[in-house]
């Protein structure tokens, strides 16, 4: 392949997991990965407590926004190697036919933005969800994409998406 592998990561506000996701993978894809993220029902902002453990870690959030999957289904949109869902509302909606054949998983997140309690306990979760995506990716990002086929790509991406119950550290 002679362009670097696009990724869509969906959720269904597209303001936080999916942000996340996308900037880390942005930054931590050694420019083999063109990163994107969208929600079936985009809140139309990226949450501030996002772009604040984005911004901590050091992750540019230049250029994030929340946007609708649509933009991913029209003619002219990127053609997309792997879709990834990072909620169980977007795993479970029926998505748009993607230009492509694009390789899918779900790598389930709970919503930071839904955490209850303080300002603090809110912004550790979403700390949370940014330790988890980046083992994600960084898991993702190593695999040997060439020395795999199409179902064996397929496992591996939803044993990533299984990491969920190991712990974060």
């Amino acid at each position: 392949m002679n362009r670097p592998f696009n990724v869509l990561f969906l959720c269904t506000g597209n303001s936080a997991r999916s942000i996340i996701a996308e900037a880390l993978l942005r930054q931590e894809g050694g420019g083999r990965f063109a990163a994107y993220s969208a929600g079936s029902y985009p809140k139309g902002t990226v949450h501030p407590l996002a772009v604040k453990v984005l911004a901590a870690e050091g992750i540019s959030t230049e250029g994030l926004r929340s946007k609708s999957w649509d933009e991913f289904a029209v003619s002219g949109a990127p053609e997309l190697d792997f879709v990834f869902t990072v909620c169980d509302n977007a795993a479970g909606e029926a998505c748009p036919i993607w230009p492509g054949k694009p390789v899918t998983a779900h790598w389930g997140v709970e919503d930071p933005a839904a955490a209850p309690g303080s300002v603090l306990a809110q912004e550790a979760a979403f700390v949370t969800t940014l330790k988890q995506m980046r083992r994600r990716i960084s898991v993702f990002t190593a695999l040997p994409f060439e020395a795999l086929d199409q179902l064996s790509l397929a496992t591996r991406l939803a044993a990533i998406g299984r990491e969920a119950d190991m712990p974060v550290t």
